[in-house]
């Protein structure tokens, strides 16, 4: 992935969006940057590319971005890059060899080290969605974590947007875990392996009440996945 050349359009997208860019920390292929724009609705908060093996969540953000779809008086943060030097290799890992996504306990690597210090400074999200995919499924699915209101026609209507781009992922067990139903994995709010953290579950112990992760099957064309993507984004903005 050109990493250098998508930073400067996501930049350029955000500002004329009225997006303020923060710099976290830099990196050999480039800098760790937070957006926001600050709104007095519910504070969302995206990311995504933490795996730098999985490009088509940074470009679903910048499809969303450019088409309008983080607007409204809604508290904005996107991070849309949050594995420069993965995305620059195409490595799941970053240059150091660490599953950034494995941790925001240990905190060992230094851009994880200062993202989740810094998300620790910002008021906590209400809603958190990341954008990821999956080189071993044939589908898409994704994971639920709520420590509130059961919802599940929200889920619903992500898969319907979902399925008219890729099919659902229909295996009674993905990744290793129970689904709810086809396509979707309600999980606790704790970590598979308790000292290997993911995004998702520091942002559900600093409090976060919601969160998706949405995976999309590596296997299929970019265009395709990234479609599927902003169409996921779309469907849970939209339910609320």
């Amino acid at each position: 992935m050109d990493v250098a050349g998508y930073l400067e359009s996501f930049g350029g997208a955000a500002e004329r969006a009225n997006f303020v860019g923060e710099c976290l920390v830099e990196t050999e292929a480039g800098p760790v940057m937070a957006w926001r724009r600050r709104g007095d609705g519910r504070r969302v908060y995206v990311s995504a590319g933490i795996h730098g093996d999985e490009p088509a969540g940074p470009l679903a953000v910048l499809e969303l971005l450019r088409e309008g779809g983080f607007a409204g008086d809604v508290d904005w943060t996107l991070c849309p890059a949050l594995n420069p030097t993965g995305l620059r290799a195409g490595s799941r890992v970053n240059a150091a060899g660490i599953d950034l996504n494995r941790d925001y306990l240990k905190r060992r690597s230094l851009e994880v080290a200062v993202h989740a210090a810094w998300l620790e400074g910002i008021p906590v999200p209400e809603l958190f969605l990341s954008l990821h995919e999956d080189w071993e499924t044939g589908g898409f699915y994704l994971y639920e974590i709520n420590l509130g209101r059961d919802r599940p026609g929200r889920v619903r209507a992500v898969l319907a947007a979902v399925a008219e781009h890729l099919p659902v992922e229909t295996g009674r067990t993905i990744d290793d875990h129970e689904v709810r139903e086809p396509g979707w994995i309600y999980h606790a709010a704790e970590a598979d392996l308790p000292n290997h953290w993911p995004e998702a579950i520091f942002l559900a112990k600093l409090g976060c009440p919601l969160s998706f992760t949405f995976e999309v099957p590596s296997s299929l064309e970019i265009d395709v996945r990234v479609a599927a993507l902003a169409a996921a984004v779309r469907a849970v903005l939209a339910e609320g």
